[in-house]
């Protein structure tokens, strides 16, 4: 009786937990895909985008890095025992602008929508995953 009142014990000492942080709305990929290399100003960038995360200085050029990141966490907590999975996932754009601040090109990935609640052993990265994730997204991978 004495084991059955210490196993339950341990049991019910046992819980979950799951966590979820968001760094920025999710970057428009929408929107990115507006922007033209030759065309397009700084000016512009900033009103279809917002302020960047960050402005590098290059020369007399200059790029702009707007980031967003979303990241999940799951967890199983025993007495003895405790294990954690976390996956952080980020949507970037950086832009780059000629002297007259003139965009030149632009790099992208697209990713915060993939972050997913997992435990260590399980597998986030599963490619027909993504996939069917990334045909949620609008602007994503040529959608």
């Amino acid at each position: 009786m004495l084991r059955q009142i210490i196993c339950a014990s341990l049991f019910s000492l046992s819980s979950c937990a799951i966590g979820r942080q968001e760094i920025n709305s999710p970057i428009d990929a929408t929107i990115v895909a507006t922007l033209k290399p030759g065309t397009t100003t700084a000016k512009e960038v900033v009103e279809r985008l917002g302020a960047p995360t960050d402005i590098v200085q290059l020369g007399r050029r200059v790029a702009y890095r707007y980031d967003a990141s979303v990241t999940k966490s799951a967890g199983l907590v025993l007495i003895l025992f405790n294990m954690f999975g976390q996956d952080t996932r980020t949507d970037r754009v950086f832009v780059f602008f000629d002297e007259k601040d003139v965009l030149t090109h632009y790099g992208a990935t697209f990713a915060v929508h993939r972050t997913q609640y997992a435990l260590p052993w399980q597998n986030v990265h599963d490619a027909s995953d993504n996939a069917e994730r990334d045909a949620k997204r609008p602007g994503v991978n040529g959608q």
